[in-house]
């Protein structure tokens, strides 16, 4: 019966998608890309195809199985991959990446899309990252013998699957979890499933490869001028009204800023709340393929440097001194351990404690949280007047994250071994 609740429950979503395609742009996206994804499958996949699905609802999930996907990629030219995106902030970035055979949309999760999809993809090993468990397709994935996977996985009790009202499926049906941690592990054996691994979180193993494929960038090492500077990674505004005001007080102190929205809108936000600043664009002090296009004394000169283009903040976070990691004050903080990777200590809002990694960082004293102006003020000026304590928490977050790695090596042994 739950069943057929969830069932009625993704057609109704599905409608609901559709009838908001004229109005919500991210949901014409969706709506269309999922309309081309059987004629993908058509074309790409043939009968005798033997194929890898890995299925991430966004970018950041993609990044979490990114290394083990380029592995099997490497050791298994046999399979042809498939890459499923939920997300259109994950399928637009990621839409050409070149270690997928095919990139498309998953459609919604009702039963006739679960099982077009698993006819035409026939997957023989299907990967699913993180929170991914859709019923459906998981349902028809095992009808079809296909063997299911969990990477980097984390459970707990306030999850829906473990509530009175919830169900566990489709969790009894994944052949094996890989998980985050012992709780996550405890709670499957809980309910009878035993069928898990501790291995971590296959992040700290992408972002050392993005620490040591970093490349340097002479428009930011202008900009620093051996200054000590302020990485404000992803910011949203509620981050931004706290910590831009705080440095009108230190202005010897440079600011990077990478707002989590780069739009015309939220850039003019950004400029009223700097005004009397000296402020560069990283697009305008560029040219297309990345080179300086002004003089190295205006970006000297300059005191804040706002980011307005995507792909460089793993690179950047190499020149800070501290790093403020946003979404703290509401969706959610974004991604730690992309700046914990290079000893700097990370900040951030009180929206933390469903991320593993930001409390395991606190508990290390690799991170720390911020509740207001008052607090961020208290946390900032200790770490100027103490650079000591400053440089000691930093290296508390590079041995926290090197001390976790070997998540993806695990997981590919496993299942590929």
């Amino acid at each position: 019966m739950k069943r057929l609740f969830y069932s009625v429950g993704m057609y109704l979503m599905s409608l609901g998608a559709l009838l908001l395609t004229p109005f919500v742009k991210k949901m014409r996206h969706q709506v269309k890309g999922q309309a081309q994804t059987y004629l993908k499958l058509h074309k790409a996949i043939r009968p005798d195809d033997r194929v890898v699905w890995f299925h991430a609802a966004s970018l950041g999930e993609f990044e979490q199985g990114r290394l083990l996907m380029e592995m099997v990629r490497r050791h298994h030219p046999e399979f042809k991959i498939l890459l499923t995106f939920f997300s259109p902030s994950g399928y637009d970035v990621r839409r050409d990446y070149e270690g997928a055979d095919v990139v498309c949309y998953l459609p919604f999760d009702t039963p006739e899309n679960a099982l077009t999809f698993i006819k035409l993809a026939h997957p023989e090993i299907a990967i699913l990252i993180k929170y991914e468990f859709w019923t459906n397709f998981v349902r028809m994935a095992r009808k079809n013998g296909t063997k299911v996977y969990s990477v980097s996985s984390i459970f707990r009790p306030d999850q829906h699957f473990f509530r009175w009202w919830g169900t566990l499926e489709p969790l009894p049906r994944i052949d094996y979890f890989f998980v985050q941690n012992q709780q996550s592990k405890d709670l499957l054996a809980e309910h009878g499933m035993n069928n898990s691994m501790v291995v971590g979180d296959t992040r700290f193993d992408r972002v050392i490869k993005i620490k040591q494929q970093s490349s340097n960038l002479p428009v930011v090492e202008a900009f620093v001028d051996g200054k000590p500077t302020f990485i404000a990674g992803s910011s949203w505004q509620p981050d931004e009204q706290i910590f831009i005001p705080y440095f009108d007080h230190h202005r010897d102190w440079k600011l990077i800023i990478a707002p989590h929205k780069i739009t015309g809108h939220h850039l003019a936000e950004l400029s009223q709340m700097l005004q009397g600043r000296r402020v560069a664009f990283y697009s305008e002090v560029t040219t297309e393929d990345g080179q300086q296009s002004v003089d190295t004394s205006v970006l000297r000169d300059a005191e804040v440097l706002i980011v307005d283009c995507f792909g460089k903040l793993s690179s950047i976070y190499r020149y800070g001194k501290l790093a403020l990691i946003g979404g703290g004050f509401g969706v959610g903080i974004h991604n730690v351990p992309e700046a914990a990777v290079y000893g700097i200590p990370t900040i951030f809002g009180p929206n933390n404690r469903k991320f593993q990694e930001a409390q395991a960082l606190i508990e290390c004293g690799g991170s720390f949280e911020f509740n207001d102006a008052e607090t961020f003020k208290t946390l900032v000026d200790r770490f100027i007047s103490q650079p000591d304590t400053m440089q000691k928490a930093g290296k508390a977050a590079s041995q926290y994250i090197y001390g976790n790695a070997g998540a993806v090596d695990k997981c590919y042994n496993a299942i590929f071994g």
